[in-house]
């Protein structure tokens, strides 16, 4: 198990927690570059971070996404108290809000011998994982990135968004589990990108409004195992 810092942003601006990120991810990039010139025993290890938070209502658009799969002006933005930034994460459109998870791992890949494709699979069985622990059934859809449900059918639903960036190995955005979300806001975008797929979140499989904290936890342990992290406030 290694050692890896964990912190809960709590209820966060995306602006914010993306400075926040960067300034971490720039450092261990730092780091990294000067270990190239030292021996094993004089490198620095970077211990690596995970984030927790909850945004307010926001949209964010990957590098390779659409402007168009945003289907509201601003106006519109301004009228549903909501925000809208073009981010330098992989994927395309997504939506962060209240009653969303949203965690973001900040690590060295070659710490845990990962490369990027398998960085991503084990955030989605972390969660897959942890949808398991409410009788959530859930799984990859080939072609595109997160957690779906139901993809063998006509109403195959996204139920955690993962869009990354990574950098010299080192990892900066992750995920956002929709636990008690309120899914009239995806309404505005092409989720994904998509067109044809739904979203949903714990709190409409289950019929019920979900306990947000213990969600948290049982996110963390499940990172925690798959990845083989001590993840230690």
């Amino acid at each position: 198990m290694k050692k890896v810092q964990f912190e809960d942003l709590g209820n966060i601006k995306y602006k914010d927690a993306w400075d926040y990120q960067e300034g971490i991810f720039n450092r261990y990039l730092k780091i990294k570059a000067e270990n190239r010139n030292l021996s094993s025993e004089e490198s620095q290890e970077i211990e690596g971070k995970v984030l927790f938070c909850e945004h307010p209502h926001v949209y964010t658009l990957g590098k390779s996404g659409e402007q168009n799969n945003l289907l509201i002006n601003e106006q519109f933005l301004n009228k549903i108290d909501a925000s809208y930034f073009k981010t330098n994460r992989g994927g395309d459109i997504t939506y962060h809000g209240p009653g969303q998870i949203v965690g973001y791992p900040i690590i060295d890949l070659e710490r845990f011998n990962l490369q990027v494709k398998q960085y991503i699979g084990n955030l989605e069985e972390a969660i897959i994982l942890a949808l398991r622990e409410y009788g959530i059934s859930s799984e990859r859809l080939s072609g595109a990135t997160g957690v779906w449900i139901d993809i063998n059918t006509n109403k195959a639903r996204k139920i955690c968004a993962i869009g990354v960036k990574a950098s010299r190995f080192i990892t900066m955005h992750g995920f956002a589990l929709n636990v008690n979300t309120n899914l009239e806001y995806f309404n505005h975008i092409n989720p994904c990108g998509f067109i044809d797929k739904g979203v949903t979140s714990m709190q409409k499989e289950l019929n019920q409004e979900v306990d947000f904290a213990e969600v948290k936890n049982v996110v963390k342990t499940k990172i925690s195992e798959v990845f083989g992290m001590d993840l230690k406030e």
